[in-house]
C-alpha cells in the first residue's frame, strides 16, 4: 500500500489553513449568522489560521522533524479545542454550526494522524 508523502500532507494542511483562514476572516459576519457562532470567534480563528498556514507551508518546503512534530501536536490541539468549544457552553451554534465545527475538527484530527504516521523514525530521513 502506498503511503501519502509527508510533504503532500503538509501541502494539503497549508492549503486548508490558508483557505479556511481567508474565508473565516473575510466572511465572519455572514458565517456567524449562518452557523450561530460569534463573529469574533470565527474571525479570530481565521486570523490564527493565516500565519499558521504560512508556517505549515514553510514546513512543507523545508521540513524538520521538530517542526513537523509541532504541526502534528498543534493540529491535535486545534481539533480537541474545537470540540471543547462545543461542549463548553461558551457558544450555542445551530445544527449547521455544530456540523461545521465537528467536520473541520475531524478533518484536522485525521490529517494530524496521517502526518504523525508519515514521520520516519528519528534516525531516518524526513522524506521517505
Amino acid at each position: 500500500m502506498n503511503r501519502i508523502s509527508l510533504r503532500a500532507l503538509l501541502v494539503v494542511d497549508t492549503a486548508m489553513c490558508l483557505a479556511c483562514g481567508l474565508l473565516l476572516t473575510a466572511a465572519a459576519g455572514p458565517l456567524s449568522g449562518l452557523f450561530a457562532l460569534p463573529e469574533v470567534v470565527l474571525r479570530g480563528a481565521g486570523l490564527v489560521l493565516l500565519p499558521w498556514g504560512v508556517f505549515v507551508g514553510w514546513c512543507a518546503s523545508q521540513p524538520g522533524r521538530r517542526a513537523v512534530l509541532a504541526v502534528v501536536v498543534v493540529n491535535a490541539i486545534w481539533a480537541a479545542d474545537s470540540l471543547l468549544l462545543l461542549v463548553s457552553g461558551w457558544v450555542a451554534p445551530n445544527g449547521l454550526g455544530i456540523g461545521f465545527v465537528v467536520i473541520q475538527a475531524a478533518a484536522i484530527a485525521l490529517l494530524a494522524v496521517f502526518q504523525a504516521r508519515s514521520l520516519p523514525p528519528a534516525s531516518g530521513p524526513l522524506h521517505a
